[in-house]
């Protein structure tokens, strides 16, 4: 499942100076959980974006939890 989750977010030189991103969308992965550390929840994040579906939110988590487990995270370039 954490697999599915991780290939929604992607990594593209053009997009977002190359930083992960979800789906490409141009919504960065640390803005997200930015969001989320300031007390906003996954509802919150849902209304104000409406192209963001609930697994993009998670898949943030998955990519966060992952970053911090391994020293190089292979994800594909868009």
């Amino acid at each position: 499942m954490q697999d599915n989750l991780i290939a929604r977010i992607t990594i593209d030189p053009e997009i977002c100076h190359g930083k992960p991103t979800i789906r490409g969308l141009r919504y960065p992965v640390d803005s997200i959980l930015e969001y989320l550390a300031a007390g906003d929840t996954i509802e919150d994040i849902l209304s104000e974006f409406n192209d963001l579906e609930r697994e993009d939110i998670l898949a943030c988590f998955a990519y966060a939890s992952a970053s911090m487990k391994l020293k190089d995270i292979q994800v594909p370039a868009a």
